[in-house]
């Protein structure tokens, strides 16, 4: 699973990336985090507002920053489609 947080390094962006890590610990799951800071990158994916979170490729979040609670069941719903 590779997992990329998108977005130029605003507080709502560090706070996802915070959050994503803090759920992945509490899953147990042990996997690189990128950050993309790249405007054109972050286009590229079709982000509009970030920060945005990529699962596989797979836009997952965009324009908000989800509890970690929800970020939970979001890795776990996209590792149960796969």
């Amino acid at each position: 699973m590779t997992i990329k947080v998108l977005g130029p390094g605003c507080t709502n962006c560090k706070t996802l990336e915070k959050r994503t890590r803090e759920a992945l610990q509490a899953l147990n799951m042990e996997t690189v985090v990128e950050k993309i800071e790249d405007y054109q990158q972050i286009a590229s994916y079709g982000i509009m507002r970030t920060p945005g979170l990529l699962i596989d490729e797979k836009v997952v979040v965009s324009g908000f920053v989800p509890t970690v609670d929800k970020l939970k069941d979001i890795i776990l719903a996209h590792r149960g489609a796969q």
